[in-house]
């Protein structure tokens, strides 16, 4: 089962929706989905959703930063189904997903999207994704050994980040809001940005 935090802000998408147990209200269009497949959306097929909602708007657009964060469906493959039978034998990291890999789509206005391991949007995303770029995908850094980011040191980076784009941009809210996606469910935890 995949899990998925969603902040979406199309507004078909905000109009109506029920609380699950674990407190997320959810779309409409997930809760249906939910009810006529019995089984939950994959972060994937929330994309390709959210894709179609905002092409169906194409000429009045929502003008929203959207980005979608969730775990990939435990086990499955990450390509077109006539690979995976060529390939099926080889059963390499190449070809397969992990069991629960962290999937993040980003969106532009007229719903094209596509996936990445890291994504800054909204006002501040031209001062945040450079720092992003530079400590995550470790860009333009020569002779720095790539480790694993953990979930402290990634909790840290936000912070500043965020910290730091408050301070130039009026437009940064005066608060964050991590929300911590894991196998295990969804946790959030609050970070006040401006101290003055």
């Amino acid at each position: 089962m995949s899990r998925l935090w969603c902040g979406l802000t199309a507004e078909p998408c905000i109009k109506a929706g029920e609380p699950a147990s674990d407190g997320i209200v959810r779309p409409m269009p997930v809760v249906m989905y939910k009810h006529s497949n019995n089984k939950t959306m994959t972060s994937g097929a929330i994309a390709a959703m959210l894709s179609t909602i905002l092409y169906s708007r194409r000429f009045f657009p929502y003008y929203v930063y959207n980005i979608i964060g969730g775990l990939d469906e435990d086990g499955k493959p990450n390509m077109k189904e006539e690979l995976k039978k060529k390939f099926l034998e080889k059963r390499d990291n190449q070809f397969f997903t992990n069991s629960g890999k962290g999937a993040v789509y980003s969106f532009d206005p007229v719903g094209s999207y596509q996936r990445d391991s890291y994504k800054a949007g909204g006002s501040a995303s031209a001062m945040l994704q450079p720092l992003l770029d530079n400590q995550i995908g470790y860009k333009n850094m020569q002779n720095v050994e790539q480790l694993p980011l953990t979930l402290e040191k990634a909790k840290q980076l936000v912070k500043d980040v965020f910290i730091s784009a408050a301070e130039r941009d009026v437009y940064t809210g005066d608060a964050l809001k991590i929300s911590i996606v894991t196998k295990d469910g969804v946790r959030e935890e609050s970070v006040s940005l401006r101290k003055d």
